[in-house]
């Protein structure tokens, strides 16, 4: 079997409203999911299927460009189950396209998974759990509008609600004391900075005001290179320092255990080069004690599913996970919708990623205007 063809789409598919408003963080507004589907062919008529997904800059058309331009050319002809060695020619390739990467290698995956007839989640090792408890994250608003946002999803099943912070210490620690009240003790309660903080001094002075309600963590609370400020507000606090955007491939997941940046690492599929590469992140986490959780772009269905499938197949997946991002979508584009009951995330039935195009949803993506 060997690769015949890499087609790429962009697609443009809108988020979900919050309190009747374009959601927002630290990272800004988010109207739009600006991604894109890959399909890679063989010649014995098998199609796999990837998402080029990402919140950052480089997003669907440009992630488009970067396959067809660049990585196609290194992988017609090749084996679809070599992954490692599609993987290395990619990364020789484009030394720092991993979401470009990710989105092709998830699709190599979904082709071996229906090669051989069996999930993803078999192919990385088998079944370590049934199902993946899920968080979900609470946009910037008026603290009141966040509690209530809260409450909602407690009361849809989820376990654990992430407050976006960065609006400011004041609104900051009082929407975080009433997510709090609003959803009880029963619930986790995480915040997420988005790297909004401008010091390490600011950080410590945020987890000393809001420690009395109990929080799980603090993610990301500085840029994603500043490991030292990470690390002086590790040492200074009791909270667990979780480490997001600082994490990209492996490499950038063993200079934070270097540094003793964070007790946490939130793996993306997307940001590390694709689901090996998260994988290998896991391995380096347990390795240097340190918990993990998946983090989401947020992805739709396809992305969705390759880290349901991670997830359901790592030994240390220690906290409740992103894996929900076809949630935040206005319409996702399966032909069949990923399962998610109470807060919980399961893998698709099926070889592969278990998931297929709906060919409507998917013209209608793909012919939407991208935002201006």
């Amino acid at each position: 079997m060997k690769i015949s063809a890499i087609e790429t789409t962009p697609v443009y598919v809108p988020r979900l409203r919050a309190f009747g408003a374009v959601p927002r963080t630290a990272l800004g507004p988010a109207d739009i999911s600006e991604h894109g589907i890959v399909q890679v062919r063989t010649d014995e008529g098998l199609t796999g299927l990837g998402e080029l997904s990402s919140v950052f800059a480089r997003r669907g058309p440009l992630l488009c460009r970067d396959v067809e331009e660049r990585l196609t050319p290194v992988l017609l002809g090749r084996n679809p189950l070599d992954i490692t060695s599609a993987l290395r020619a990619m990364e020789a390739q484009l030394p720092d396209g991993q979401l470009a990467i990710a989105g092709v290698e998830m699709a190599l995956w979904d082709l071996a998974g229906k090669a051989l007839g069996a999930p993803v989640y078999t192919l990385l090792g088998g079944r370590m759990r049934e199902r993946i408890p899920l968080s979900y994250s609470v946009p910037h608003g008026e603290p009141e509008q966040m509690a209530e946002f809260a409450l909602e999803r407690a009361r849809e099943g989820f376990r654990t609600v992430k407050v976006k912070t960065g609006q400011g210490m004041q609104t900051d620690v009082e929407a975080v004391r009433q997510v709090r009240e609003a959803v009880g003790s029963a619930h986790r309660v995480r915040v997420d900075a988005n790297m909004a903080m401008r010091s390490a001094k600011d950080a410590i002075r945020l987890v000393e005001r809001i420690m009395e309600y109990d929080p799980e963590m603090l993610e990301q609370p500085m840029p994603a290179h500043d490991l030292q400020a990470m690390a002086e507000i590790r040492a200074s606090v009791s909270l667990p320092i979780m480490a997001d955007e600082s994490i990209g491939p492996p490499r950038d997941a063993m200079e934070v255990i270097r540094r003793e940046a964070a007790d946490v690492l939130n793996v993306y599929v997307t940001e590390s080069g694709g689901i090996q590469n998260a994988a290998r992140i896991f391995t380096l986490a347990e390795q240097a004690g340190l918990g993990c959780m998946i983090g989401s772009m947020p992805e739709l269905g396809i992305g969705t599913a390759a880290q349901i499938h991670l997830g359901i197949a790592m030994p240390n997946l220690d906290f409740d996970s992103d894996t929900c991002g076809s949630l935040y979508q206005s319409e996702d584009l399966l032909a069949t919708p990923l399962r998610f009951e109470a807060g919980f995330a399961f893998a698709p039935e099926g070889p592969g990623l278990g998931v297929e195009l709906d060919p409507e949803a998917f013209e209608r993506a793909a012919r939407r205007s991208p935002p201006p």
